[in-house]
């Protein structure tokens, strides 16, 4: 059994069809069936049902999945263990929340000195994030401290102050507590936030509006249509401009730390070390 066979079994299992995972590993199909079908004759047993829409997985199929994700993640563990460890080089997959304030130093002095790192940068929600790299499908990322998950490592980044914001028309707190709730999705920790102090003041938003991000979040705050809670930091010269109010709540509900994570038990590589370096010398 090649490690590359198992690879191209995964891409099929993901894709549903032989022609999507064609594609995006640019061979021909029959070069994908040829290696599926050496895998099932290894095996003795079939991998795939096949329809006319396309692929899925037969129950030793399911089975081989889950094995065949832990083999390649040791696999690519154990070529990263071995690489140089002054000179990081490969993938770093890294996830963050929006509003990360202080990212882009952290970034830049990371690309800068570690030119043959290929860093991608995901955006997300906290609790997606924390999923995502307990999967191994991110090797860290920037979440809001709450209750994380005992197999994740955390490293401090820095403390925010979190303010409910308001368009100008509202001066007042309590003017506001009948006003449309402009958030991210579910999972966010600041919405998780607001939701308590909501629970706590025994207030029941009339609307609430999901965004994707914070860019629109902060325009339509602007722009009059409701409230969102977000890091003074993010917002101080929107503040400044006239252009929105910030209104201080209890520091039960205001103060929050920004952490980065990794899984606990998984090898410290030399291009996440030194990503870890990086955030401390930012601090």
């Amino acid at each position: 059994m090649e490690f590359k066979d198992l690879e191209i079994f995964q891409l099929v299992a993901e894709k549903g069809t032989v022609t999507e995972a064609a594609k995006e590993l640019n061979y021909v199909q029959s070069n994908i069936t040829s290696r599926i079908q050496k895998l099932e004759a290894e095996l003795n047993t079939p991998l795939f049902n096949r329809h006319r829409r396309g692929m899925t997985l037969t129950p030793e199929g399911k089975k081989l999945l889950a094995y065949s994700k832990k083999v390649l993640l040791l696999t690519d563990e154990m070529k990263r263990s071995v690489l140089n460890k002054n000179e990081p080089s490969g993938k770093l997959e890294i996830g963050t929340v929006e509003t990360v304030y202080h990212l882009p130093d952290i970034l830049s002095s990371y690309i800068k000195s570690y030119k043959n790192v290929d860093l991608s940068l995901i955006t997300g929600v906290t609790e997606n994030l924390e999923e995502e790299v307990l999967n191994h499908k991110l090797d860290g990322a920037f979440i809001t401290a709450s209750n994380v998950h005992p197999d994740l490592e955390c490293y401090e980044v820095f403390d925010e102050e979190l303010v409910l914001i308001s368009g100008t028309q509202n001066p007042t707190l309590e003017q506001l507590k009948n006003e449309p709730f402009l958030c991210f999705r579910k999972g966010c920790g600041y919405r998780a936030r607001l939701e308590i102090w909501y629970q706590d003041q025994n207030i029941t938003p009339q609307k609430v509006l999901e965004f994707g991000t914070l860019e629109t979040i902060l325009r339509s705050v602007a722009m009059g249509l409701g409230v969102s809670f977000v890091p003074k930091s993010a917002v101080a010269h929107l503040e400044r401009n006239g252009e929105i109010l910030c209104h201080p709540l209890p520091s039960e509900y205001s103060k929050v730390k920004t952490v980065f994570v990794r899984r606990a038990d998984a090898y410290l590589t030399s291009t996440i070390e030194k990503f870890i370096e990086t955030i401390e010398q930012n601090r």
